[in-house]
């Protein structure tokens, strides 16, 4: 897929993303996201109920949003992937470069607030939602 389809979410200060329950039922919650190159990237703290959603269910579904999480745009499907290592250290860069101000004093505190790391996550596989 090329990049025009990203470039909404790229632009977007917040995205919303769904992720999935064992039940079935979809949960949305607004996130920073970072594009470069095709995928798209986000961060979310490691004992969130969302990692947990995420190694049951890796397709995901993602859509331009407010900071509330109101959608301003079209939803797409894509699939997550953690990331470790350089390619975790990479995403982070991206996430600060994108976000200096969330991403570089935010994000640090609440993670040292609640005792945790960061998981970062890698969308591909971008595809229309089927209606």
């Amino acid at each position: 897929m090329s990049a025009a389809p990203l470039d909404p979410l790229g632009r977007s200060w917040a995205v919303l993303l769904r992720t999935r329950k064992r039940a079935g039922d979809w949960v949305s919650t607004p996130v920073n996201l970072a594009v470069a190159d095709g995928r798209a990237y986000f961060g979310t703290p490691a004992d969130s109920w969302k990692v947990r959603r995420l190694r049951n269910f890796a397709d995901v579904e993602v859509a331009p949003s407010t900071l509330r999480g109101r959608p301003t745009g079209a939803a797409l499907r894509a699939r997550a992937r953690l990331l470790s290592g350089d390619e975790a250290r990479a995403a982070e860069r991206l996430l600060v470069r994108r976000h200096p101000i969330v991403h570089r004093f935010v994000v640090p505190l609440e993670l040292r607030l609640k005792r945790t790391t960061n998981a970062l996550y890698e969308l591909t596989g971008f595809r229309p939602l089927e209606e």
